[in-house]
């Protein structure tokens, strides 16, 4: 025992051979940890119903990095008591699979919002984001009123679904094509939108915000937040089948 605690007080004050020692432990923790994932087809096991974002709810998932949600609101379910009980199943890493950049989040001012779909109304969520201390008298959220203001001007979605597609979401040649009308029709109540729900199954069309004469980015976001955590049934066999290979890992 001796020996030992003599040899390793003289590597720790050579630096050469302790910098060299520790080089050789990172080297061979990283070939353990990233060798395997050379030899496995895909590292997130896919689940029945997650598709890719409608192109309006994924303008409206812009909107919720631009204005900073993240920060404040984390978007995945740790799979402990407390925090399954608060906010629903944990979260699966499928659900997260076409997401760009992803919304873990590290830090939670508000509630987690992985699950928040259908949870509230429509009406809940367009006062919450006006004025959030009108539904939560506690809240410390700054008020964003200004989207239900500001006509929706995402641009070309064309290119915005076309670029996702050459980075892996997906999304078909009709998706592409359609995105500019898609974005439209989703919130239009009056519009025929089966072929939207056919290519997009679970999409919600309807008048997001209120004002059904408008198409603003109070529509889009509140679209996004309405379909968090709604695509992916967790207690169906193919969900659980998928958890339990995540928990072997």
């Amino acid at each position: 025992m001796t020996t030992i605690v003599e040899k390793h007080k003289k590597l720790e004050r050579n630096v050469t051979f302790l910098g060299l020692a520790a080089f050789a432990a990172v080297t061979v923790g990283g070939i353990v940890e990233i060798a395997p994932l050379f030899w496995i087809d895909n590292t997130i096991e896919k689940v029945d119903g997650m598709r890719p974002y409608t192109p309006l709810e994924q303008a409206g998932r812009d909107i919720y990095v631009r204005e900073g949600c993240y920060t404040c609101h984390s978007q995945m379910i740790r799979p402990f008591r407390d925090e399954v009980e608060r906010y629903g199943h944990y979260s699966l890493a499928a659900e997260s699979m076409y997401d760009h950049p992803f919304q873990w989040g590290s830090k939670r001012t508000g509630p987690d919002l992985a699950r928040v779909g259908n949870r509230y109304s429509d009406e809940w969520h367009v006062q919450h984001l006006k004025d959030p201390r009108a539904v939560v008298p506690e809240s410390i959220m700054p008020t964003y009123a200004h989207l239900a203001e500001h006509d929706l001007d995402m641009g070309d979605m064309t290119a915005t679904l076309r670029t996702l597609y050459q980075i892996g979401v997906p999304y078909s040649q009709d998706d592409i094509a359609k995105a500019n009308d898609d974005l439209k029709t989703q919130a239009d109540p009056n519009a025929d939108a089966a072929d939207l729900q056919k290519r997009y199954p679970k999409a919600q069309a309807r008048d997001f915000d209120g004002d059904p004469k408008r198409l603003t980015e109070m529509d889009a976001l509140v679209a996004y937040l309405q379909m968090m955590g709604t695509l992916v049934d967790v207690n169906a066999p193919a969900a659980q089948e998928a958890l339990a290979k995540e928990k072997g890992r």
